[in-house]
């Protein structure tokens, strides 16, 4: 019994990562927005002052630390 579900399981996850013919356009254009908005969203986190100060601070003492 068990078997039989899994055989059956497995070729449902089979058939599900197979039977894909590729994206449609409007799967690439929202693609593309969703990366274009987390590279603005990243560029914005990592060029806001916090970030700066933080990895200032963090060179700054590296530099300080005496061996």
């Amino acid at each position: 019994m068990w078997s039989k579900k899994f055989h059956e399981f497995q070729a449902r996850i089979v058939l599900a990562a197979t039977d894909d013919d590729g994206m449609s356009t409007a799967e690439y254009a929202i693609g593309t927005i969703a990366a274009a908005a987390f590279g603005a969203l990243l560029y914005t986190v990592v060029t806001g002052d916090s970030i700066v100060s933080a990895l200032t601070g963090i060179i700054d003492k590296a530099l300080k630390t005496s061996v």
